[in-house]
């Protein structure tokens, strides 16, 4: 899941400063792996902060803590913003016991901190003590984003005391929109069912699944409250339906089974603790999705403190450090997972792709084959050892993995589309042509339209000089549909100068870098078009322009052979001859393969709808947008609550993603999508098709 530079998440105090928005810097794009060890308090504050802006979590804690314990900050508004710091941190890297004390201190300071009221609103729930709970999540019942959740963990408090129907009556006082109250049904019905209260529990969890039949939590929720009211047989029917929209949704298979077996079928929930960690996971799920990573990474601590083997919690906030290019955590995460989860198997293959972002490719590459012995018809698996083989442009193994894949489909249906695309790209790297355009045109045959294989093949035909009007009405096709991919954009432009058309091209290229100014093929695309439009000082500068952006060695090869001796001059293509073309499998690739990586995860995987999107974690400095840096001490818009997430659920396996532009309800619960055009690298770098998208339902 991978996002591109993002911003830390260190000051909450900042937060408290600047408003109740946690803060949030800017991502880097490595990681830390030890930073230097500092022997002054004030190296301790700095290397604190280095930590935090690349999300270090750990150390950044560490560091802010001796830093503060140093004595040597006497100012009193500078040990307020440290001990803010440490507290955030110590949240933000799980250190639950020692964030409490922190959060005692913060409340001292500042009385109406909201984060610190939060954390020990959590610490008197999971303690038992529901009133002390209530009293300290008063403190954020009407705060930004805080207001998502706490009004309804809120009402948690009453069912751990046992006092049920006053938790209803606090649920149902709660104001909300139609999307809130999808929610609001979810977390009472699964109260009601918790305790026994069947007919209106099912009553709640039916409006809440005809609402949104696609959220993966609402079924199971629903499902059970029906098996528990001695009605198996809807209960199969709803989870059999869902199956038939997401095959292979592991808890849903798994509840399937025990139905059949005649096992006995608990509720969604057992205890108030689980409950709110389930509203927790599912608002942490919601806002990442919609750039508040920073806000994300305390709530899913949160569930997490509140029940440390919660799945959902666990997948969650691994794929939410990886984003965040974290991997090493991201593996602990996932390493944690326990084994008695549904869930437990797609974690073992999203592990694997983690070990391959942290260079342990052989040992990833060992895992997804273990899993895959152990089941050959584990089609995830197999696909994801796909994806690593096209990251690592390893296209034989690549080619070998997803015919594997193909030979499990079967008979392929619209979702498989991407299998066949993805095989046609490690065919076409290993010039193997003919088999590549039929892998082209299946996927097409799958999935009439599909933007990014009508951008590959388009491009590939006229590059070939073949098909030339049909390919250049494909390409046109996919510009139509995603008008702003820069990408596809460029693709249409060197369709232009491979025809000749020179103005035209250089139009097209000069908004495909505009769109993709850091793209080594696009610039290198514009810097011919200059050239042939006789405007070679231009040329000049953006060859120049191409090689600053690292390209491939083959390809800085070409371009330094231009900024030498220029280009030949030869006769238009016109009559179809690509003027630079030479063999096809030489051709320079389309700038459009997508990451299958960066396809969005199956949307029932927990992320609810429209919240907000995740930048980063370890700073609480405001919620930034994900693709650039912000300025640490300027406060980030808050979500509105009208955007709550719905409740957050499991993703189905790993399967064909589904096409990006294909309209997709809110938080459903289908095939991951098609990789989205504007994260798709250029075809030569391809990177791993979508894991299968894990988080648990509860």
């Amino acid at each position: 899941m991978p996002l591109s530079s993002r911003t830390s998440f260190s000051a909450a105090l900042l937060a408290i400063a600047f408003s109740t928005t946690l803060m949030a810097p800017a991502l880097a794009a490595k990681t830390i792996e030890r930073p230097f060890r500092p022997t002054s308090a004030s190296g301790s504050l700095l290397a604190g902060r280095l930590a935090a802006n690349v999300r270090d979590d750990d150390n950044a804690a560490s560091f802010y803590a001796k830093a503060l314990s140093s004595g040597l900050f006497k100012d009193e508004q500078a040990r307020q913003e440290l001990t803010n710091r440490t507290f955030i941190a110590l949240l933000t890297s799980g250190e639950m016991d020692k964030a409490v004390t922190f959060a005692r201190r913060v409340v001292a300071i500042d009385k109406k901190n909201p984060i610190a009221h939060l954390v020990l609103g959590i610490r008197a729930l999971k303690g038992r003590d529901y009133t002390k709970a209530r009293d300290e999540l008063a403190f954020t019942l009407d705060k930004p984003i805080l207001q998502l959740a706490t009004p309804l963990i809120s009402t948690w408090t009453y069912a751990g005391a046992g006092q049920t129907k006053k938790g209803v009556v606090a649920s149902d006082d709660i104001s909300s929109n139609d999307g809130f109250s999808t929610f609001k049904n979810f977390s009472t019905g699964m109260m009601l069912d918790m305790a026994g209260m069947r007919e209106e529990a099912i009553a709640r969890l039916k409006d809440a699944h005809e609402r949104d039949a696609n959220a993966v939590s609402i079924v199971d929720a629903y499902a059970r409250a029906l098996v528990r009211g001695g009605k198996k047989d809807d209960a199969l029917k709803v989870l059999e339906a869902y199956s038939a929209k997401v095959p292979r949704q592991p808890i849903v298979a798994a509840l399937i089974a025990d139905i059949k077996a005649g096992k006995r079928i608990g509720p969604a929930v057992t205890s108030a603790q689980q409950g709110a960690a389930d509203i927790l996971v599912s608002v942490a799920a919601g806002i990442a999705k919609q750039g508040g990573a920073d806000y994300a990474v305390v709530f899913y601590r949160l569930a997490l403190y509140l029940e440390p083997n919660n799945a959902t919690a666990l997948i969650g906030l691994a794929e939410l450090y990886s984003d965040l290019k974290q991997p090493q955590t991201a593996e602990t995460l996932f390493k944690n997972v326990p084994t008695s989860s549904p869930l437990k198997r797609n974690a073992e293959i999203e592990l694997a792709t983690t070990l391959d972002e942290l260079d342990k490719t052989d040992e990833g590459v060992a895992h997804l084959k273990k899993i895959i012995a152990a089941n050959p018809q584990d089609l995830d698996a197999i696909i994801s050892l796909g994806g690593i083989f096209n990251q690592r442009k390893r296209w034989e193994e690549a080619s070998v993995a997803f015919s594997q894949a193909v030979d499990v489909i079967g008979k392929p249906s619209r979702n498989d589309w991407a299998t066949f695309y993805y095989r046609g790209i490690a065919y076409e790297r290993i010039k193997q042509w003919p088999k590549a355009e039929a892998d082209f045109k299946k996927a097409l045959e799958l999935f009439p339209d599909q933007p990014s294989v009508l951008n590959y093949l388009g491009y590939s035909w006229i590059d070939q000089g073949m098909h030339l009007q049909e390919g250049m009405e494909m390409i046109k096709k996919a510009v139509d549909q995603r008008p702003d991919d820069g990408y596809i954009v460029d693709s249409l432009g060197w369709a232009n100068y491979k025809l000749g058309q020179y103005d035209e091209a250089v139009e097209q290229l000069e908004r495909a870098v505009s769109l993709k100014p850091s793209d080594p093929t696009i610039n290198d695309h514009l810097g011919d078009a200059y050239w042939k439009s006789g405007r070679k000082l231009e040329a000049t500068f953006q060859w120049r322009h191409a090689l600053d952006a690292k390209p491939e060695p083959d390809e800085k090869a070409k371009i330094e052979q231009k900024m030498k001796d220029g280009m030949r001059d030869t006769a238009s293509a016109d009559a179809g001859k690509a003027d630079e073309a030479a063999k096809p499998a030489d051709a320079p690739k389309p700038a459009d393969a997508p990451k299958p990586g960066e396809e969005p995860k199956p949307a029932d995987e927990a992320k609810p709808a429209d919240a907000p999107k995740a930048p980063d974690s370890s700073q609480p400095e405001k919620p930034a947008e994900p693709s650039k840096p912000v300025d640490a001490d300027k406060p980030a818009e808050t979500p509105k609550p009208a955007e709550i997430p719905k409740p957050a659920d499991a993703p189905n396996p790993a399967e064909a993603p589904k096409p990006a532009d294909e309209t997709k309800p809110a938080d459903t619960t289908k095939p991951a999508d098609a990789p989205k055009p504007t994260d798709a690298p250029k075809p030569a770098e391809p990177v791993k098709p979508a894991a299968p998208s894990n988080n648990n339902g509860g």
